[in-house]
This record gives structure tokens, sequence and C-alpha cells, in this order.
């Protein structure tokens, strides 16, 4: 176990995560954009399972519907937009998985 000045042992809890935001490579340090809704942006209230261009560009190549934390919308529209890509699968708009 590693032991700070105190002599204490550092618990788990304590640890750092390495979750910080600032990015260092070499002497450059820069930090990683804060992502934004795409629909909140543009203000687009509905999300219709009908347009398959939009919700084509929320599924990856194998067919899975991209996370929040990588496409970087907020969570109720994440939740409307699972919904939409679910109701497309049905019927036959999207593929539900890719094709081998």
């Amino acid at each position: 176990m590693e032991e700070r000045k105190g002599g204490r042992p550092i618990s788990g809890s304590m640890r750092p995560t390495g979750g910080d935001k600032a990015i260092v490579t070499g002497k450059k340090q820069y930090f990683r954009r804060k992502k934004v809704c795409r629909f909140c942006v543009e203000k687009i209230d509905d999300i219709n399972y009908k347009d398959v261009k939009l919700l084509g560009s929320f599924i990856s190549e194998r067919g899975k519907i991209t996370p929040r934390r990588i496409s970087g919308v907020c969570a109720p529209h994440q939740r409307r937009l699972a919904e939409s890509i679910k109701q497309a699968r049905n019927i036959a708009l999207l593929p539900f998985a890719a094709a081998s």
C-alpha cells in the first residue's frame, strides 16, 4: 500500500482516478472540448423514426446504438433517439446488425 506524508495508507477512494480533462502530451497541455447535444443546439424536439439519415449517424458500423459518452447527446434525447432507432429497426428502415 502507498503511504502519504502523514504515514496513513491511501484508501481506494482517495487515489487519483485519472479522470482529469487535461491531456498532457510532451510540453503542450490542451483540454478536451465538452461535447454538446446536437439536438439541443439545433432545437430539435421530436426525433422521427422515419429520418434514417439522422438516425444512421448514431449507429456504429456494427449496427449498435452509439453511447452518450461518445455521441455527446444529452440523456433525454438519447432515450428518444434509442426509441426511434428501435422503431426504425422494427419496420426494416435500419438493420439490426451489420451485413456480414
